[in-house]
């Protein structure tokens, strides 16, 4: 259950009321979406993911951009994110607990560990593996979404957004990270 009280639809109002009106209108209406609509800022600021993401699938392809994702949320432990993952990689074709992976996809979740377990520990050879596949500028997009999944991680697991419905028989899939067991404050 979400760890915040949230107003509902009909008590939105201006920027977010009308954001509202065009998700549902288009059947888009998540968990998140609703949680971030409580303030349009934040709203606006996190919607700027799917830019993103967009810029992902051009330069990684979609099945490294949903491997790559994945591999960030679930080293961050964020059922929610996860799961949607998982969902991606099921319609896919893939099996979430297990698949195989090119070279790049290889590097690609290598990244997504690192840009969550200690970003500042990303090796020289890691960006080099990188750039056999791809040039700085994409790995910037690369980066820069990284550092967006793990932002909207963060917000969905400090605030306990609620799974979407559609989600939850994906459950038994999810394995948390157990990284973070090892770390004492």
């Amino acid at each position: 259950m979400a760890r915040v009280n949230l107003k509902t639809p009909e008590e939105l109002t201006g920027e977010a009321a009308k954001a509202y009106e065009e998700l549902n209108s288009k059947g888009k209406i998540t968990n998140m979406k609703l949680v971030m609509l409580q303030d349009y800022g934040t709203y606006k600021a996190f919607m700027g993911w799917y830019d993103s993401w967009e810029s992902l699938v051009k330069v990684v392809g979609l099945r490294a951009a949903t491997i790559y994702a994945h591999s960030v949320s679930t080293t961050n432990g964020c059922l929610l994110c996860s799961l949607f993952f998982i969902s991606d990689l099921k319609e896919l074709g893939l099996d979430p607990n297990e698949f195989e992976v090119s070279e790049n996809e290889k590097l690609l979740q290598e990244l997504g560990q690192k840009i969550v377990k200690d970003p500042t520990k990303v090796s020289d050879e890691l960006l080099n593996g990188l750039r056999k596949f791809y040039s700085d500028e994409e790995i910037i997009v690369i980066v820069g979404f990284g550092a967006q999944m793990q932002a909207t991680n963060n917000f969905n697991s400090v605030l306990g957004v609620d799974v979407d419905k559609r989600l939850l028989p994906l459950k038994e899939y999810f394995k948390p990270a157990t990284w973070r067991d090892a770390i004492t404050e």
